[in-house]
């Protein structure tokens, strides 16, 4: 496996990461109940930026108190204590000599309802559309559109003072931009909905907003074409996101991050489309999430598409392998993870794994 182009260094960005194994962004819940990332959670990005050279997204990061949707202990990145929070861990994982983005995220409709309710903020949409048998949430307006635009801006800088390396705009997995994105969630009949190029125009002004504030190489893009999570999935996927892939393109951003279609949300599906249609479009570096076996990261990378600069991201193998990247490189036995301890408080199951004593 050491031969493997795995283990081969890669421009992205401003970046030159030393193995084209990554992690991915894993929600944990480990911020404190005002949002702010803890000392564990320090302890948490500090433990898994073990070599030197990986590229490490964080989990899911809320750019303003609107966007949160009731979702408790996901960290934030609007105030200045939230910005403090950050700078610890990311000072940890570069003194490793690894990088760090800041997925970005609102999260629209997939919020709870009464959380949010108690929280002082309305959930909403880009439509009054619920899923799964919900509640409606309120359709935005153009101007709560702009808006959101905004707070993309202002959280974006905020991750670069707080020292990250870059963002990544999260419009995969049913959270906000997801919704726009798709005709499941968005019946928009104005300049955001209505036609695929309109459908587009959110998550395509949010890239260009952020690239022009804080540089196109420090920002991805997260797309999940196929995935049903949260109430998601258009007849035909193809058309819609081939043309975000292609305006994303046209603005040089540092890569393209997409999910496969056996992956919805934190489980495994039974997807067997491919992301062949993508990989045609994009020429930069590309990421690539999906409960990937080390093997078949191997041979995503070797074989099937030995032509693109991809970054497999490993996330339940790096929740309980800190050191996943020498494990697989040795081919070293991996830890299996405990579900049980994704989302709950405490060390239990976030800083516990041990790394291999091999």
């Amino acid at each position: 496996m050491s031969h493997s182009k795995l283990f081969k260094p890669l421009q992205i960005g401003n970046m030159q990461v030393q193995q084209r194994i990554g992690m991915a962004p894993l929600t944990r819940l480990r911020a404190s109940d005002d949002r702010i990332p803890t000392p564990l959670m320090k302890e948490y990005y500090g433990q898994r930026a073990s070599v030197p050279g990986t590229l490490i997204i964080s989990e899911g990061t809320f750019i303003s108190a609107a966007s949160c949707g009731g979702f408790a202990r996901a960290p934030g990145i609007w105030r200045d204590d939230q910005i403090d929070g950050w700078k610890a861990i990311t000072n940890e994982v570069h003194r490793n000599g690894c990088f760090i983005f800041c997925q970005l995220f609102h999260m629209g409709r997939a919020g709870d309802f009464e959380t949010a309710k108690k929280d002082g903020y309305p959930l909403v949409a880009p439509s009054a559309v619920g899923f799964d048998g919900g509640e409606t949430p309120l359709a935005m307006t153009l101007e709560e559109i702009q808006e959101m635009i905004q707070d993309f801006v202002e959280a974006a800088k905020n991750a670069i003072r707080a020292g990250f390396d870059g963002v990544e705009v999260h419009g995969a997995n049913g959270y906000l931009l997801d919704q726009f994105i798709q005709d499941v969630s968005n019946k928009r009949e104005d300049l955001y909905g209505g036609s695929i190029e309109n459908r587009s125009r959110a998550v395509v002004n949010v890239l260009e907003a952020v690239s022009k504030a804080i540089g196109p190489e420090r920002v991805g893009l997260r797309l999940s074409p196929w995935s049903t999570f949260q109430g998601m999935r258009v007849a035909d996927p193809v058309p819609q996101f081939s043309d975000i892939i292609i305006k994303a393109r046209s603005l040089s951003i540092a890569y393209l991050h997409l999910v496969e279609s056996r992956i919805s949300g934190a489980n495994d599906y039974n997807g067997h489309e491919q992301l062949d249609f993508a990989y045609k479009l994009w020429n930069s570096p590309l990421l690539v999430a999906g409960g990937y076996t080390p093997q078949e990261a191997a041979e995503l990378v070797d074989e099937r598409y030995s032509q693109k600069d991809i970054v497999v991201l490993f996330g339940r193998y790096f929740i309980s392998n800190p050191d996943l990247i020498t494990r697989i490189k040795r081919g070293l036995q991996l830890n299996q993870y405990d579900r049980n301890t994704f989302y709950s408080p405490g060390a239990s199951g976030y800083v516990d794994y041990s790394c291999s004593t091999e």
